[in-house]
């Protein structure tokens, strides 16, 4: 637990991950810890996070990250993931360090937040992570057949926004709160004609009764 100042007030910053996840190897943990010190220290020129977010990152970001990670571990399949409109590392960083056997290649058109990601990449040693400045829709047409992403737009406009650069048959696991029912009943019935939307998973932070989901869409036509 370390102790910052916001203005003149002193701030709680919690670190709780290593009692929540004792199952995570604890060379694992410390990736974790190392990215967090440096979120926030590069944060308030960067703006990675909200400052409300700060005290709790280690739930909203490091808990909810790891969590969703295991529901997409179970279920993927793919050697290559993107992730998409990257911005902070979330979740693409987290994935990388759990799966060192997977290739990740982190998307952001915003140079400060990519440089913030190589750097990162940098000190925790990921050999399985690249960074891509770019707007996600200029990508080569169908040349993504795994991505995810985290707070990157609604399902309607994330299925849009890549169509073309999604293969057949390629996979787009997407995190999300309480609102993920109602996203997916709101994406158009000409847009379904394309992708096959359903959930993966449910799941509640180690702190809090608000529930996440993982929804995982499927390209099933060009």
């Amino acid at each position: 637990m370390n102790f910052a100042k916001s203005g003149s007030e002193a701030i709680t910053i919690h670190w709780r991950i290593d009692d929540w996840f004792k199952d995570i190897p604890e060379e694992t943990r410390a990736k974790f810890k190392k990215y967090h010190e440096e979120l926030l220290r590069l944060n308030k020129g960067i703006n990675l996070i909200s400052a409300k977010a700060i005290p709790v990152a280690d739930a909203m970001y490091f808990a909810d990250t790891i969590i969703a990670t295991r529901f997409i571990q179970k279920d993927l399949k793919h050697k290559e993931v993107y992730d998409l409109g990257s911005g902070n590392g979330f979740p693409g960083i987290i994935m990388a360090i759990m799966m060192p056997n997977v290739k990740f290649h982190l998307v952001d058109f915003d140079a400060k937040k990519a440089e913030f990601l190589k750097h990162v990449i940098k000190e925790l040693q990921l050999k399985n992570v690249d960074v891509l400045i770019r707007n996600v829709d200029v990508l080569p047409p169908a040349s993504i057949q795994c991505a995810i992403s985290r707070d990157f737009n609604t399902l309607t406009r994330s299925l849009l926004a890549t169509r073309k650069v999604f293969a057949v048959g390629g996979i787009y696991y997407h995190m999300k709160g309480e609102e993920w029912a109602t996203e997916i009943a709101d994406i158009p019935s000409q847009l379904c004609s394309f992708w096959s939307p359903g959930l993966l998973g449910e799941y509640k932070l180690p702190v809090g009764e608000v529930r996440f989901a993982v929804v995982k869409t499927e390209k099933i036509q060009a």
